[in-house]
């Protein structure tokens, strides 16, 4: 975990120094939009558009995850059940061979 965080400092460090030596604006286009920004907007931007994709592209597996761990909990909830009837029902073990009771 330490060396996330150092990577993700050190990540940081060199996007923050990239936008501080070019403070000039950019004009963006996109489709038939256009406005003038600074690098480092056009940069956090791209970041930022890029954690959300990422975010989206995750969500199918976590939903999925989370409806196989609710099915395998129902499941163990039925043969926890299942044993504890067994258990009840079960003649008491006989003796041992040799021990008298």
């Amino acid at each position: 975990m330490k060396g996330v965080l150092v990577v993700l400092v050190l990540l940081l460090a060199t996007v923050a120094t990239f936008g501080l030596q070019n403070p000039g604006e950019y004009t963006v286009r996109f489709m038939h939009l256009s406005w003038r920004t600074s690098m480092l907007g056009v940069i956090v931007a791209a970041f930022a558009f890029g954690v959300l994709g990422g975010w989206l592209t995750g969500l199918p597996g976590f939903f999925r995850r989370r409806s196989e761990a609710r099915v395998a909990a129902r499941r163990i909830r039925e043969l926890e059940a299942e044993v504890g009837d067994l258990k009840k029902t079960a003649a008491p073990p006989p003796p041992a061979p040799g021990r008298t009771p």
